[in-house]
Order: structure tokens, then C-alpha cells, then sequence
């Protein structure tokens, strides 16, 4: 016999699962376990990273959600402060994880109940009924409506509710016994233990896991009180028992036998398992969902895509109808076209290319383009991007090739002041109900934990601030807790206080359990989702907090469903650089095109190289601003060699320095072998671009 935990929340409802969904499925998967479920409090957050995480393992992962009901309908115009009740639904295979999804979605876009963080996302009976197909009903914890009947004394109000259940969902129908320690959990597993036999329905032995051990429950105590603004000395407050954390088997055998029959307790712990086995895979990662584009009579993607970019490279070439393209790039175009055509994305290209075409045709300034896929024609072809990869010596195969199994990623930088037109037309485009932006998840950093936990545990602020600023930041993020406390602390004084002061280390060791949790969810800043069908048979969704439709899975997720994920970026210098046209032709009466300014302005390069970089795209950040003062850059190959070497790996191996130095003559250029100094001549010798790596 095994036991399968039904019951797991991560806690992605008060948003502290990001951190310990990984550690639950280890500790399910040192347990013996045989699957693991996943029912988060109203939402799906971490369905997608569960099945990722159990991928190559031989824990099967369960998708659920702890839902609540309501007797009535959520569309009712006028609400009654109608009672919620928790009901645990499980997806039991591909449809009933549409379903699920398809539930979770309205409970967040029409039937929202209450306020601030105790709102919650409701369903009605009728909508339980309506998608009930391949879903597994269990129901729940004492806040179940059943429980809540045979708390107030109205058994026979229970026995309805469970027949109406029963009749819905026939053998997928769990009555659940819990004991969390409270008396009232004794009461409801003694009734519902009669319900049961009295109408056939099967027992399961659940329990509440919101963290790992007993050993988490003073630091979760702690995440509650952040998260609801309460001390820890606080009575009156939300809190738990202390055992909702992952039991074993033998652990879960020794919760009832106070009050029920051990027969009893064993078939129900059993029929957990008999649940795991009825649930089949779910095949919702890696297929790719590609959008339904509107191609022209007569064709087909791949036909159309081939067309509108030999167009485009006319265009480019300024090449009449019945001119012969040049070898070079008439090769590279059909060897990528071909490419395209071998992974599916054809119609990848098309999408991206609608948009941005009308972009161009609204006058809405869009970049050049940036990252790998300035190295494909087609991209060139097509406008989407302004950068000719064959006279620029750019390889396709950065950006897209087989062996390389991953949806192409072209990020697009739009006027910031007018990026919303273009997320409006492919709505309009593809159906309001086919796209959506994407949810960002934001993590408690470790100077922000530290302060949090602080305030709960009534530590002074003064005290609290000191000690965080002990804490170094690198590169933007500050250091980990754990590597503050360890031998090679990046600061002795922190160490030495977390071992000298035992409220020190009690805070400090609080706050590191629940370091890197998830406090608050946001808005992807570029990040929006075309799909082919109904977002919400797909993805689960809800508001963010001005009412805008997002995902529930972060953009990672999102990919690894095989959806169209496309980045919308808006950059401010977009939008400055229009004005400043406009200002140009006001004042001067022509209008200048900046994709024909020269670029070998002297007068240009002489205000660089005098740090003037106020405004610049990605070289007005003070430590960008003294590297382009050393190096005096007198090209374009110099900034982009700059802007390449301006990332960790080269600024921990010292490259910067030596490429200024090269530049200027002060250190010798020499190549490891003479075969690679046709490669890296442009960089001094220094292998600074993944091309030259190809």
C-alpha cells in the first residue's frame, strides 16, 4: 500500500509556492510516493512547473485546485453574501484538465467575491455540472459544504449535498476525512464516515500540506503575518495548526485512531492511490500551437511566407518583378525558407510579420531589431528586422536550426508611447479571446525578506535596516542569505552577528526558509500569448489588478505548452528619437531617416567617447558610461563588441579591460592559432560573439 498526498497546496494562492513546489516534489519522490497532487487555493499557478518537474521521474503529477462553490449562480446581478465552500477538483486526464482550466478562468473573470486578499474566485453548481467531464471531486477540509453541514447540526443537508455530487460525478465522488488536531475534524469524519456507507460512496484520508516539515512551520507562521500585514504576537490573526505539511504513509495511519475504525482509516489512506491510478497523462507540453492565419485563396503558409519575402528581398534589393535574385542571397533565402518549413514555423514568420508591417504602416516606430534573429534573411525580407545579415556576416543558424527544438524568439521594440496599438491589433486580429499578456511572478529578495520578517517578528526598523544593508549587491541582485552565513561570506560582519546574537539568528534563519518566495504577481512587461482556440481551454486566466486578462503561467510555462509567445517591447529611446525627428523637420522642414544616417559620423563617435551617453540605448548606465569613456569607440563593431562583452562571464574573466587595451595599443593582439585570425581580427584576438564561436 502507498499514500498519495491529494491535498498539496504550494501556496501559490498567498504566492509563497514559487520556492517550495520543487522541494515537495523531492520530498514526495524520497517518500516513495507514487503521484503527487497540486491544489493551490482558486488557482492553477504551478500546474505547468508540477508536470515539469515530474517529467523523467516515476512521480505521476495530479493538477488540481481547491475551488469554491457557491449555491446559486456567480452571474446573479445582485449577490447575496452567499456562504463559499471549498471543493478540491482534480483534472483526471486531457479533458478534464480543459475543463479545469476552462472553470478556473471564469471563476477569476466573473465570479470574484470579496476584497483585498481574502477576495475569492467563486463557481456555481451549475458550471461544476456543465464541465464536469474528467473531473475528480474530493470535498475538501472543514471549510467543505458538507463539513459546514454537520457543524451546524444538519446531517441531512450533507446526505443532499453528497447525493447531488455523487449523481454529477458518480465514482469520481470523494467524501474526505481529515484531522489536523481539532475537534471539530473528529465530529465531520465520524458523520461522514455514515454518509459514506450510507450512500457507497468512497472514503480518501487527505491532509493539508502548505510546507515540507514540522521544521517550516514557524517560518511559514512568519510568511502568513508578511503577507497579511500582522505580527507573529498578533492573537487574532490567520494562522494554521502546524501540521499541514506533507505526512507519510505511517504518519497518516496514526491521525485516527481515536475516533474511527483502523479498517476504515487504511481503505481510505488505499483509495488515495486508487485516485492517482484513475488520472491519465495530460499531453499538454511541447506540441506547438501555432495561431490561425488568414492566408490568401490558393495558398498555403509555406507558399504565402515564400512569396511575401522573395518580395521583400526585391524590395530590399530595389529589384524589378523579373529580375534574377543574386546567388548569395537567393541560396540563403531558400535554405532558410526550407528550415522553416522542416520545424513548422512558417506561420510564425507570418504572424510576426502582419504585425509589424502594421505597425510600419501606422507610422508606430519599431527597432531594428534585435538578438539572434538579426541573423535570418527571411527576418530582413519580411521587415522584421533592418539589419542585413549576409553583408553583416551574421549566421542564420544562431537564430533557428533543427537541432535546436525550440520556438523561434524575436523580441520587437515598439514606440513605448503607442506599443498598446499593436497588442490592439492582434487582438482585434486573432479574437479577444485568443490573446492575452502574461503574468509575472515578483520574489521576496533577501534584503526584502529580512525587513519583512523583521516587522512580524517586532524587530526595530532601525535594526532591521542595518543589518540589511550589510548585504552587497551585485549586478543588481543583492546577495543570498545563505552566502551571507556561510564560510566565505561576502560579509564577515553579517556572519559574525548571525553567530553572536540569538535573535539574530532566529530572524535570520526565519527569513531564509521563506527567501525567494513569491509575494506578488504583475504584468509581464512584453510578454503576450496568441493561441489558436480559447485561451481559457488552455491556460488558466484572471485579472490583474486594472482589470486586464492575464495567464496564470508565467512566460516559461507558457512556451513549454508549445503556445505562440511573442514580445511586445516598449522602449522609451523609440519614442524619444520620434519626437526628436519631428522636431528636426519642424525646425529644419526635412524629414530626416535615421536608417540613413552615416555611420562613420566623427562628430558622433566624439561625443561617445566624452561619456555625452544620456538617452543612448543600453549605454547610459554609470558603469557602461566609464567603459565607453576608456574604450572612445570609432566604429559600430566597437559598441556592439562592448555591449557583447558587458555581461557576467566577460566581466569575471577581465575581458573588457584587455579588449580597451588591445584597441589602444597598450597589450599585444596574439590569436591562440592562425586559423583564427581572419575569425577574431574585428575584436582584437578576444572571442567576443557567439558567431565567432559557429
Amino acid at each position: 500500500m502507498a499514500f498519495v498526498p491529494l491535498h498539496n497546496h504550494s501556496d501559490y494562492s498567498l504566492l509563497d509556492g514559487a520556492s517550495q513546489l520543487p522541494a515537495m516534489v523531492e520530498r514526495a519522490k524520497q517518500l516513495g510516493m507514487p503521484a503527487i497532487a497540486l491544489t493551490d487555493h482558486g488557482v492553477m499557478y504551478g500546474a505547468i512547473e508540477l508536470l515539469k518537474l515530474c517529467q523523467g521521474t516515476d512521480l505521476k503529477p495530479i493538477i488540481g485546485n481547491e475551488m469554491y462553490v457557491i449555491n446559486g449562480s456567480i452571474d446573479d446581478p445582485q449577490p447575496k453574501k452567499e456562504k463559499r465552500y471549498h471543493l478540491v477538483v482534480l483534472a483526471k486526464n486531457a479533458t478534464g484538465y480543459r475543463n479545469l482550466v476552462k472553470l478556473t478562468s471564469i471563476s477569476h473573470l466573473r465570479g470574484m467575491r470579496g476584497r483585498g486578499i481574502f477576495s475569492r474566485a467563486c463557481i456555481d453548481k451549475e458550471l461544476l455540472k456543465q464541465y464536469s467531464e474528467g473531473l475528480i471531486i474530493a470535498t475538501a477540509c472543514l471549510g467543505g459544504e458538507i463539513a459546514q453541514a454537520i457543524l451546524r447540526g444538519r446531517p441531512d443537508v450533507a446526505r443532499k449535498v453528497a447525493a447531488w455530487y455523487q449523481e454529477v460525478f458518480g465514482d469520481d465522488y470523494y467524501l474526505e476525512i481529515q484531522d489536523h488536531g481539532s475537534p471539530e475534524d473528529r465530529i465531520v469524519n465520524v458523520e461522514i464516515v455514515k454518509i459514506a456507507k450510507e450512500l457507497g460512496i468512497q472514503i480518501v484520508a487527505t491532509n493539508d500540506a502548505h510546507y515540507l516539515s514540522k521544521q517550516d512551520v514557524e517560518a511559514h507562521d512568519a510568511l502568513l503575518c508578511v503577507l497579511t500585514g500582522k505580527l507573529i504576537t498578533d492573537e487574532k490573526r490567520l494562522r494554521y495548526t502546524g501540521t499541514e505539511y506533507i505526512k507519510t504513509e505511517e504518519e497518516m495511519g496514526l491521525l485516527f485512531g481515536d475516533h474511527l475504525e483502523p479498517e476504515v482509516v487504511q481503505e481510505a489512506i488505499a483509495n488515495t492511490v486508487k485516485v492517482a491510478e484513475k488520472v491519465e497523462p495530460y499531453d499538454i507540453l511541447g506540441r506547438y500551437q501555432m495561431p490561425h492565419f488568414p492566408i490568401p485563396e490558393g495558398h498555403t503558409p509555406v507558399s504565402y511566407l515564400r512569396e511575401v519575402t522573395e518580395q521583400g528581398l526585391r524590395d530590399r534589393l530595389e529589384l524589378s518583378p523579373d529580375a534574377p535574385l543574386p546567388d548569395d542571397y537567393a541560396e540563403r533565402m531558400a535554405h532558410e525558407l526550407k528550415i522553416m518549413e522542416q520545424m513548422g514555423f512558417p506561420t510564425y514568420f507570418l504572424v510576426v510579420w502582419d504585425y509589424i508591417r502594421f505597425a510600419r504602416e501606422q507610422n508606430i516606430p519599431v527597432g531594428p531589431g534585435r538578438g539572434s534573429a538579426a541573423g535570418s534573411l527571411v527576418a530582413y525580407c519580411l521587415g522584421i528586422t533592418n539589419i542585413d545579415p549576409i553583408t553583416n556576416c551574421l549566421l542564420f543558424e544562431r537564430f533557428l536550426n533543427p537541432e535546436r527544438k525550440s520556438m523561434p524568439d524575436i523580441d520587437t521594440d515598439f514606440c513605448i508611447e503607442r506599443r498598446g496599438e499593436v497588442i490592439d491589433y492582434v487582438t482585434e486580429r486573432y479574437g479577444d479571446d485568443k490573446v492575452a499578456q502574461i503574468i509575472t511572478f515578483n520574489r521576496m529578495t533577501s534584503k526584502a525578506v529580512l525587513k519583512d520578517v523583521a516587522r512580524v517578528l517586532d524587530i526595530p526598523y532601525g535594526d532591521a535596516d542595518r543589518l540589511a544593508k550589510l548585504i552587497p549587491v551585485v549586478r543588481g541582485k543583492p546577495a543570498k542569505l545563505k552566502a551571507m552565513i556561510g564560510e566565505e561570506s561576502p560579509n564577515p560582519e553579517f556572519r559574525e552577528k548571525y553567530e553572536a546574537e540569538p535573535t539574530v539568528k532566529r530572524w535570520v534563519d526565519m527569513a531564509m526558509r521563506i527567501e525567494g518566495t513569491n509575494k506578488t504577481f504583475g504584468v509581464h512587461a512584453a510578454g503576450v500569448v496568441i493561441a489558436a482556440d480559447p485561451l481559457d481551454e488552455l491556460v488558466p486566466l484572471q485579472r490583474n489588478n486594472d482589470g486586464q486578462v492575464i495567464t496564470q503561467y508565467f512566460m516559461e510555462d507558457v512556451e513549454s505548452m508549445g503556445l505562440l509567445k511573442m514580445d511586445f517591447l516598449g522602449l522609451k529611446n523609440l519614442t524619444m528619437i520620434e519626437k526628436t525627428l519631428e522636431l528636426v523637420e519642424v525646425s529644419s522642414g526635412t524629414r530626416v531617416d535615421p536608417d540613413k544616417l552615416p555611420p562613420q559620423d566623427e562628430e558622433t563617435f566624439a561625443l561617445l567617447a566624452r561619456g555625452d551617453l544620456e538617452g543612448i540605448f543600453q549605454l547610459e548606465s554609470s558603469g557602461m558610461r566609464q567603459i565607453v569613456r576608456d574604450l572612445k569607440p570609432s566604429s559600430l563593431e566597437d559598441i556592439s563588441s562592448i555591449l557583447a562583452l558587458y555581461r557576467p562571464g566577460p566581466l569575471d574573466a577581465g575581458l573588457i579591460p584587455k579588449f580597451i587595451n588591445r584597441k589602444h595599443g597598450r597589450e599585444a593582439i596574439d590569436f591562440a592559432h592562425a586559423i583564427l585570425e581572419p575569425i577574431l581580427s574585428e575584436t582584437y584576438g578576444i572571442m567576443v560573439y557567439q558567431e565567432q564561436i559557429m
